[in-house]
């Protein structure tokens, strides 16, 4: 059924001070936390190599020790996914419709519903990081056979963890330990690699606690001059230091990203609009269009906290 004269009897007759209903939209806030990227493919695929390890010690004249294990380890696949939606108008309607600059055509909200689906589906990476299959864009088993955070992630010889064991809750403390387990992130042969901590991303119930802990000069809820040694260290690269992000479900999961790419965000076809009139009915037809997938190729990317 069309949106018809009968959805806005009082915009077809003179009078009205103000025509309410749109408001501000929450700025775009994933581009802070993925790395944005263009696709030219139905699916993109990221391959995962194992290097050479460490050297072994030589004896004169004795044989070089070969390192034969290189080879491809894992394959994260991320997925183009589509999404629509439209809105059809009478002709009447919009024949008699005094305020088509309010509520018309091209003020019908498409773009900021999918501005908005993009935001929460971006951020579903992140809810649902420690569930196997959660994530519809990632099959049930991908890349290294874990969810995205996990105590357990496979290497040669062994296993890595991006998440703690118990969950920790937010403070000073369980950020400086964040900071630095992931300073000793490994790669597949085990080799420690140059990974730092980039920026903290928060749901809105820890807004508060995160600026009093990232930006003090001085340690919070202490009668010590301490200096803040997260904020005199550089220990979060990024200047803003920490990001909300609106759409995280839980109000006590926190996350830490690396400076190791690997949440991704493939954009396959920008947002569309397109409008035409049904030749049966007379009504026109408004449709919106956008093609996207957001996934993770590296779980070094970041570091979370579930706490109860």
């Amino acid at each position: 059924m069309a949106v018809s004269r009968g959805a806005i009897r009082d915009l077809l007759v003179p009078g009205l001070a103000e025509v309410e209903g749109k408001y501000p939209q929450i700025p775009r806030q994933y581009t802070e936390v993925f790395e944005v990227g263009y696709s030219r493919l139905a699916l993109e695929r990221v391959a995962e190599m194992r290097y050479t390890g460490l050297a072994a010690l030589k004896q004169e004249g004795s044989a070089t020790i070969f390192d034969n294990a290189p080879g491809e380890r894992f394959v994260y696949n991320i997925l183009m996914q589509s999404f629509g939606l439209g809105t059809a108008l009478t002709r009447e309607m919009l024949d008699d419709n005094l305020y088509k600059d309010h509520f018309g055509p091209m003020s019908m909200g498409l773009a900021e519903s999918f501005a908005q689906t993009e935001e929460i589906m971006h951020a579903t990476v992140l809810n649902t990081g420690i569930q196997s299959g959660a994530n519809t864009i990632q099959a049930t088993v991908v890349g290294d056979g874990q969810p995205l955070f996990s105590t357990v992630h496979p290497i040669d010889n062994g296993v890595y963890a991006n998440r703690p064991s118990p969950d920790l809750e937010f403070n000073e403390t369980s950020l400086e330990y964040a900071i630095q387990q992931i300073r000793v992130f490994p790669d597949q042969a085990g080799l420690r690699m140059f990974a730092r901590s980039r920026k903290l991303v928060v749901p809105i119930a820890l807004e508060f606690a995160a600026e009093r802990v990232c930006k003090a000069e001085l340690r919070p809820g202490t009668s010590d001059n301490d200096i803040m040694a997260i904020l005199s260290s550089g220990a979060l690269a990024d200047p803003k230091k920490y990001q909300v992000m609106d759409f995280l479900t839980s109000p006590t999961a926190w996350f830490v990203l690396s400076t190791i790419p690997g949440l991704i965000s493939y954009v396959r076809t920008p947002f569309e609009l397109d409008m035409q009139v049904d030749p049966v009915t007379g009504n026109l037809m408004i449709i919106g269009f956008q093609r996207w997938g957001q996934a993770w190729r590296n779980p070094r990317s970041c570091w979370a906290s579930f706490p109860s």
